[in-house]
């Protein structure tokens, strides 16, 4: 089965638009948070996890929604706008209109507040929109046979993101105009979820019946576990390559900018996501014909060896060169991984077992991996004074430490090869 037109243009401008957003969240949001409220690492680490829960919560309770209504569009459309909206309005907060306002309070301390809880909001849309919906959608019209190919192109999607933000808005930050980057962006989102209103066709989804809580909390029931065991296996593999890397992703500018002192990091990594995301997509068609599982090891072992290469590199070149071995193999990983969380999911139950695949795959990566960059960082990191406060700069720990987290991942790729093993013998 092959995706028409119309479905493609639907899966690159929402899907490119939606990590253009969470791109904002999960980088330059901390940057933002570095350069305009605090330096204290532990307050990224709060936010990042505080956001990975309030979008696991809504995945949850939203993508059965979704499948109760047997609509995606108006949870993709609606959310869109009210995610644009959300983005926007990161323009007003900041240490000097705080101060303003309570001119008694500790201002950097309440703004890094005010923006974790407006991050709050702004993945509550996010995560109604994309997450849930979006998610839903696109296993509701994909095969297994295809899915190998349409996952290396979403894989692509965050590193694009990526380069169109140090391309075409990085410039804005180096002003310190966060008010105009903001608004831009948030300015896109918006009017992309307008448009979905236009080019979306909505996909036939059989309205889920029955007891609503029952449904909601199905995925976390032993039932459940037994019946699709293979898929809690992927998933907690999913887990820990993701908190492997959130150990460095959420401090890699502040990293690259306070330790390496490396002003022009957008060429590097632009350059590192291009051909990064150039591979990816030559490998689409690959993890189809040769199969997910001989792909991922692979996959596997060239991530492990970037990120040794980038604990070792300290100039331009060498930090290009392990960047692109690194991105490589972490965009295989999450390709493959992907697309066996949608092969293994049950037909009836795609929107509810998004909030269960947000558990694994971005609540706890989320919350453990910043936590243990934020720990490496206060206690192994640097440190520098400026204006009279001590800054906290990220070292090359976090890259080992990375490495040595992901090789957790064989554990359950174990179990599963033996499951997958047995149930062919058993055929």
């Amino acid at each position: 089965m092959n995706l028409t037109r119309k479905q493609w243009i639907s899966l690159i401008f929402i899907g490119l638009t939606g990590q253009l957003a969470w791109m904002i969240e999960n980088m330059y949001l901390n940057l933002f948070m570095y350069q305009t409220a605090s330096t204290d690492p532990h307050y990224i680490a709060l936010m990042v996890s505080a956001s990975a829960v309030v979008a696991t919560l809504t995945t949850l309770l939203m993508g059965n929604l979704s499948d109760r209504f047997g609509k995606r569009k108006v949870f993709i459309s609606a959310g869109y706008i009210l995610w644009g909206i959300s983005i926007i309005l990161f323009s007003f907060v900041n240490r000097e209109n705080i101060q303003a306002l309570y001119p008694f309070a500790n201002a950097s301390v309440v703004a890094a507040y005010g923006i974790v809880v407006l991050d709050c909001i702004m993945t509550f849309f996010g995560s109604t929109a994309n997450d849930a919906a979006f998610n839903a959608y696109v296993t509701d019209i994909t095969v297994p046979t295809n899915r190998g190919k349409v996952e290396s192109v979403l894989a692509t999607f965050p590193l694009i993101a990526m380069l169109i933000v140090f391309g075409c808005f990085d410039p804005i930050v180096q002003q310190g105009n966060w008010n105009l980057f903001f608004r831009i962006a948030g300015g896109i989102v918006l009017a992309v979820g307008f448009l979905s209103l236009f080019f979306i066709k909505e996909v036939p989804v059989e309205k889920k019946k029955g007891n609503f809580f029952a449904e909601l909390f199905y995925g976390f029931t032993p039932a459940s576990f037994h019946e699709n065991k293979n898929l809690y296996i992927i998933m907690i593999a999913f887990c820990i390559f993701g908190a492997a890397f959130q150990v460095f992703f959420p401090y890699l500018i502040i990293y690259i900018q306070q330790f390496l002192f490396i002003e022009n990091y957008a060429l590097i990594l632009g350059t590192i996501l291009i051909i990064a995301s150039l591979i990816s997509i030559l490998m689409g068609p690959v993890i189809d014909k040769y199969g997910k599982m001989e792909v991922i090891y692979p996959a596997i072992i060239t991530m492990l060896i970037g990120l040794v290469g980038l604990f070792f590199s300290r100039r331009n070149i060498p930090v290009t060169f392990w960047g692109i071995i690194m991105m490589s193999g972490y965009m295989m990983i999450s390709a493959t991984l992907s697309a066996l969380i949608r092969d293994f999911t049950p037909p009836g139950k795609v929107g509810v077992f998004q909030g269960v695949r947000m558990i694994f795959t971005v609540m706890l990566p989320m919350v453990i991996g910043p936590y243990i960059g934020a720990w490496l960082i206060k206690s192994n990191g640097g440190i520098y004074e400026e204006l009279g406060q001590t800054k906290n700069i990220p070292t090359p720990d976090i890259f080992l430490v990375s490495a040595f987290v992901l090789c957790f991942i064989v554990i359950p790729l174990y179990f599963l090869g033996k499951n997958q093993h047995e149930n062919k013998m058993g055929e």
